[in-house]
C-alpha cells in the first residue's frame, strides 16, 4: 500500500535525525521506501521559545496494514529518543506521522487517516506535492488547493 509519511525534528540536529529516519524507514520488513521530499525549515507550531522543525515527507510502499505500520513508526521515533507525553506541538528529536495510507479513511483509536490537521499544514503540503502534485486527500479533495488557503509563508527549502 502506498504511504505517505511525514518526517519532523527540531532537536538533537534535526537534518541528522531525519537522515537516521530515513534509513529506519528503509528497514521496516515488507517496506520500500520509494521517494522522499526535499528537507524544509519551518517554524514551530506550538511553543515559540522552541528551535524550528526540519521537516519531509516520504512515500513507501508497504505490505503491512495501517496499525503495523504505525506501531513501526512509533517504534522508530522511540529509537531516536521520542518522549511522548510532554508539551503538545513542543520540540521533539521526532515525528513521524501517517498522513495517507493509500485511499483509506481510518478512523480508530490511535490512529486516524488521513491525517486530521495535514490540509491545514504548509510544512506538510509542499513536500507532499512535490512527491505527488496531483494528490487528493481522500475524502477531502485535491491537497494542492488547501496549500492556496495555507500559503507558503515561514517555509524554507533546504
Amino acid at each position: 500500500m502506498e504511504s505517505y509519511i511525514g518526517l519532523g525534528s527540531n532537536l538533537g540536529d534535526p537534518e541528522t535525525q531525519l537522515t537516521s529516519a530515513l534509513a529506519a524507514l528503509n528497514g521496516i520488513p515488507d517496506t520500500d521506501l520509494v521517494r522522499c521530499s526535499s528537507f524544509y525549515r519551518s517554524k514551530p507550531l506550538g511553543p515559540g521559545d522552541q528551535p524550528d522543525f526540519i521537516n519531509a515527507v516520504v512515500l513507501l510502499d508497504s505490505g503491512l496494514t495501517a496499525n503495523a505500520l504505525l506501531a513501526r513508526l512509533q517504534s522508530i521515533e522511540n529509537r531516536q529518543g521520542r518522549v511522548r507525553g510532554g508539551i503538545q506541538w513542543g520540540p521533539r528529536t521526532l515525528d513521524l506521522d501517517m498522513l495517507l495510507y493509500g485511499a483509506e479513511v481510518i478512523d480508530e483509536p490511535g490512529l486516524i487517516v488521513p491525517h486530521p490537521e495535514m490540509r491545514h499544514r504548509n510544512f506538510v503540503l509542499i513536500p507532499l506535492l512535490e512527491l505527488a502534485p496531483d494528490i487528493e486527500i481522500p475524502g477531502l479533495g485535491r491537497a494542492d488547493k488547501f496549500l492556496a488557503d495555507t500559503g507558503r509563508a515561514g517555509i524554507t527549502k533546504l
